[in-house]
């Protein structure tokens, strides 16, 4: 399904924002975008056995991915300047 343009809001334009690797640090951007009005979605990535023996990066075992509107991109990398264990998906 395209995406929906009413009054340059776009709608059902949903992309991958970032990957963190640290529950404390998915709290912390959690909290930015809700008081910042960012709608989101959290992503809890499933790891395989053999991930489970050698930790990912960072030594993190949680992965989260961050989904979020593709026109609230800019506000959001803003945001997340700061951060620890914040990866950003690149554009």
């Amino acid at each position: 399904m395209a995406a929906l343009n009413f009054n340059a809001l776009f709608f059902n334009h949903e992309i991958s924002f970032c990957k963190v690797y640290n529950v404390e640090s998915k709290d912390k951007l959690e909290k930015l975008l809700v008081s910042n009005r960012i709608s989101f979605f959290v992503e809890w990535q499933e790891q395989r056995l053999w991930e489970r023996f050698f930790r990912n990066v960072n030594g993190q075992k949680n992965v989260f991915t961050i989904h979020i509107n593709e026109a609230d991109t800019g506000l959001a990398r803003d945001l997340v300047e700061g951060i620890d264990c914040v990866q950003i998906a690149s554009a």
